[in-house]
């Protein structure tokens, strides 16, 4: 089972100073991708959450494709190739990485989720849902479940095969903006009360 946690991530600078991001995971080339890598868009696919702190352009990602979430904030307008779209919390918003974009911040600073994936390769999709303490969330592969707000504990799920079980199922308590990385062979789950987002990356094919 991983967590990322997220008071363990290195706060990046944007290019053009309006605010900070902090990489959750990306890949490039068919594996995991570090910071440096990130840095001028060499990867497949990115997740991130970012400080938005002033108003400005976004740096334009040709041939990519991105979802962006505000996670805390009221309001962020975005204005993609001369249209604006009110942002507000929990609602995502898909729109090409090459487009001319910049946003204002009307009620102020916001912090965005944001995913961003190669057209052709890769299909990102964001899911905000409500966590239940009474039923578990599993996270599966191709997937990170982040906590977006309240309290919640991930333990280990049950094993795909009999006899397989994980060494140790101690429920273990998630941080703000924590992130569960997903399985197919032994999923996580995510109990507790609050938001969550899924973050789903999958391949494209045919």
């Amino acid at each position: 089972m991983e967590i990322i946690r997220f008071a363990d991530l290195k706060p990046q600078p944007w290019r053009n100073g309006g605010g900070v991001t902090r990489e959750l995971a990306s890949r490039s080339g068919g594996a995991s991708a570090g910071t440096a890598a990130s840095e001028d868009g060499a990867w497949d696919w990115r997740v991130s959450i970012a400080d938005v702190t002033s108003a400005g352009e976004y740096s334009a990602f040709p041939g990519m494709e991105r979802v962006l979430t505000v996670v805390e904030g009221e309001l962020l307008l975005l204005a993609v190739d001369g249209t604006e779209h009110p942002l507000e919390k929990y609602r995502p918003f898909r729109f090409p990485g090459g487009a001319a974009s910049s946003s204002a911040l009307p009620t102020g600073n916001v912090r965005n989720l944001n995913v961003i994936a190669r057209e052709g390769a890769f299909k990102a999709y964001t899911s905000i849902i409500e966590l239940s303490k009474k039923r578990a969330h599993p996270v599966f592969e191709g997937q990170l479940g982040i906590l977006l707000q309240g309290q919640a504990t991930v333990s280990p799920g049950r094993a795909a095969s009999p006899g397989s079980a994980g060494a140790d199922s101690t429920p273990v308590p998630l941080g703000r903006y924590d992130a569960v990385v997903g399985s197919d062979s032994q999923p996580p789950e995510i109990l507790g009360r609050g938001f969550l987002a899924v973050v789903s990356i999958d391949p494209v094919t045919g």
